[in-house]
């Protein structure tokens, strides 16, 4: 399979790698980028649903190479498929290398969300307007 050169679904999350998030070599936490994905999946999975949603589960993760210090993360989302109370969403994590537009895949995976009404039941997807 080719690699991949540009991003596929919408840019969803925008933020800056700091030292704070990093190990002493410079390269971000693993965990940091995926807080980031959980964010932005939480973003779109919220807006088609109309309402509250929650992580129900994040299907395998690999990373193809590090986040540094001052790298631009930027994260992008897709709805993959909507059933009743749940739906998945494909996440791309690209770095933006610090001072350069040189764009890298860092990472991807799966996330199943789940929309919750007020009192915290499982509730249906509304219907796409």
């Amino acid at each position: 399979m080719p690699e991949q050169t540009t991003p596929t679904g919408q840019l969803t999350l925008r933020t800056l790698a700091m030292p704070g998030d990093a190990n002493a070599a410079g390269d971000i936490f693993g965990g940091w980028v995926m807080a980031q994905m959980d964010l932005a999946c939480g973003i779109a999975a919220a807006e088609r649903a109309r309402g509250r949603v929650v992580t129900a589960a994040v299907k395998e993760m690999e990373f193809a190479m590090p986040v540094k210090i001052g790298d631009t993360l930027c994260v992008y989302s897709s709805i993959q498929s909507v059933g009743r109370t749940s739906m998945t969403l494909k996440i791309e994590v690209w770095a933006q290398r610090y001072l350069s537009d040189l764009m890298q895949k860092v990472t991807d995976a799966q996330f199943v969300m789940v929309a919750l009404d007020k009192d915290g039941k499982p509730t249906p997807i509304p219907a796409e307007e």
